[in-house]
């Protein structure tokens, strides 16, 4: 790869849906020169000679933001990059998916099925391995027919200074109170019921990181939310609400309703604050409702 030409086309497939974390469980790379290559995270997890070798190199991403930390978690970090989601997205494409953008630049449908696998399967089948070097076999024909694009629009020297921006930020600090993201959190309105919330995830994430699983798979968003409205007074009661009653044995639903009393036996002051309003723009999609007049 150190001794290809041109940029470097890099993905990498995770398993958020079934595994705990982020972490990459299959890259792919490709090069003018060096062909492609499918490498395993598991089994080879130090990639930093690949790094420093391919360092000088453009990467060309797809969601670069997506995959930048698990490629840093294995000692990949590129210098420069050029992202064709983001690239779409200056150029005022509708849809920047991959697919989507393969198709409506370059007349190319990619194969489809395999996004949602488990890519922490081992062995991972020869179909799914076809179908990931596909997302980087015309990810450099993407990038130049998109720079050429951008270029015709007079944007190119935005996308360059946003595409270092992301090349230089730091890794991202851990999100301050997490459980505020729960699916759902805008029906909660009181404190108590907030703080039902916070131990039910908190109960949840610490049983996923040790079975390493998605925390979807050991509970699911709406059944705390379900929970922290229905305050179930006891085991026998939170089963009868949604996402607790099935397939949940005895055991399962103490170790929730323990979860659900540690919250109600809070004193005020331990109780979360209602959730601080936000200081910057609202996010792209909300700016038709928030602010009409400025889309």
């Amino acid at each position: 790869f150190a001794a290809g030409t041109g940029p470097l086309a890099v993905d990498a497939e995770r398993a958020s849906g079934y595994r705990y974390g982020q972490r990459a469980y299959l890259v792919q790379l490709r090069r003018e020169g060096a062909g492609t290559a499918l490498i395993d995270p598991i089994g080879c997890p130090d990639l930093s000679a690949l790094g420093a070798a391919v360092a000088d190199a453009e990467w060309i991403l797809h969601a670069a933001t997506q995959d930048l930390p698990c490629l840093r978690e294995i000692g990949m970090t590129p210098t420069r990059l050029f992202d064709t989601e983001l690239a779409g997205r200056l150029a005022g494409f509708a849809r920047v998916g991959l697919g989507a953008m393969v198709e409506n630049v370059l007349g190319y449908a990619l194969e489809k099925g395999h996004s949602a696998v488990d890519w922490s399967t081992r062995p991972l089948p020869d179909p799914w391995l076809r179908y990931a070097a596909l997302d980087v076999e015309l990810l450099v024909d993407l990038r130049d027919a998109l720079e050429e694009e951008l270029r015709r629009q007079g944007k190119l020297e935005w996308a360059h200074q946003e595409f270092a921006a992301i090349a230089a930020a730091p890794p991202a600090p851990p999100r301050k109170d997490p459980w505020r993201r729960t699916s759902g959190m805008h029906k909660v309105r009181r404190r108590r019921q907030m703080a039902v919330v916070r131990e039910l995830w908190t109960t949840r994430d610490q049983i996923a990181q040790r079975r390493d699983v998605s925390p979807g798979k050991v509970l699911g968003d709406s059944a705390i939310i379900e929970a922290a409205l229905g305050s179930p007074p006891n085991a026998h009661a939170l089963a009868a609400l949604p996402g607790f009653g099935h397939r949940m044995g005895r055991k399962q639903l103490e170790q929730w309703q323990a979860a659900i009393d540690r919250a109600r036996a809070l004193p005020d002051s331990e109780l979360p604050q209602p959730g601080q309003a936000l200081t910057g723009p609202p996010p792209p999609r909300a700016w038709a409702d928030k602010d009409p007049g400025r889309r």
